[in-house]
């Protein structure tokens, strides 16, 4: 795998756990599920949002601010705005948010407000940016491109920890193929190879990978069977009036149904959904692969939300 020195597991053993904050992280033992709309479009929305997820298992809030976007007279973002509201909704609610950075320059101003930088699908190649995420220390979500080989997606990694941030967490979010009916490929078979080739946590984005919302949830549950780490999951408190990604997005109750969904599959594969009680009485394929999960090393701890 070319020099991925950081990348790479060192052992079959050798796992890591990137935190958000104390009481969210990546790699463990209970799943990360992250939710909300695909762009902050007002501070109700995400008021709404995070009212809603509150009472779920979901343990962090997402929302773009800075919008990539094919067309050059689709709706961009709210950009510095959009960040005051996720920061006053991390705040008030205690929970976590994820954003995307699309340039350098914006890399300082989102790390102040945001809990984890996500690098979209189409920047993941952006070499700059990749650079720039590395000098700080909040996690990053990168995000496999468009087209991406495995050995791509790890060396993006790489670039990251090679500039001095060891939390990352990877997201397959469906790759290109011939076929128009998905929006794109959910390439289940990464997620395998990824857990065995990195010691990185592997989350799974469902929605960006069908483009179809009654194709997400059935995806999600097959990710969690797969051994994903978590998910995030496109939902909207009015899933057709969104201005991005309506039809792939879930409506609240949707959204908070999927994820008590989970909880049979994450047991029978020896995980957790935020809130189980008891977690003794987990099914584990085997007392090695416990073992393995147990033994990742945290490697960065902060509170939820900013005073």
């Amino acid at each position: 795998m070319l020099e991925a020195k950081l990348v790479s597991k060192s052992s079959p053993q050798h796992k890591s756990v990137v935190a958000l904050c104390d009481s969210a992280s990546c790699g463990g033992v209970e799943l990360l599920i992250i939710g909300g709309p695909c762009t902050v479009e007002s501070r109700e929305q995400m008021e709404t949002t995070a009212r809603h997820l509150a009472g779920a298992p979901v343990q962090a809030l997402r929302g773009g601010v800075y919008k990539p976007r094919t067309s050059p007279y689709a709706f961009q973002g709210m950009g510095a705005e959009g960040l005051e509201i996720l920061s006053a909704v991390s705040k008030k609610h205690q929970v976590p948010v994820v954003t995307e950075v699309m340039s350098p320059e914006q890399v300082p101003l989102v790390s102040q407000q945001a809990d984890m930088l996500q690098i979209g699908s189409r920047n993941m190649q952006n070499f700059e940016l990749l650079k720039a995420v590395g000098q700080q220390k909040k996690p990053v979500l990168l995000k496999r491109g468009l087209s991406a080989t495995i050995e791509e997606f790890i060396m993006a990694a790489e670039y990251v920890m090679a500039h001095g941030n060891p939390n990352v967490i990877l997201c397959e979010r469906g790759i290109r193929s011939f076929d128009p009916y998905t929006r794109n490929v959910l390439d289940l078979g990464a997620v395998v190879a990824l857990k065995q080739l990195t010691h990185l946590p592997v989350i799974v984005d469902p929605s960006h990978a069908a483009g179809k919302r009654e194709l997400v949830a059935d995806l999600a549950r097959a990710a969690v069977a797969c051994g994903a780490d978590g998910l995030i999951i496109e939902c909207h408190p009015e899933p057709e009036k969104s201005v991005s990604d309506a039809r792939q997005a879930l409506s609240l109750e949707d959204m908070v149904a999927l994820v008590h969904s989970l909880r049979p599959i994450a047991h029978a594969v020896g995980r957790t959904i935020a809130g189980d009680k008891v977690k003794a009485q987990l099914q584990v394929v085997s007392a090695a692969a416990t073992r393995s999960i147990l033994t990742g090393t945290r490697i960065s701890s902060r509170a939820c939300g900013r005073s």
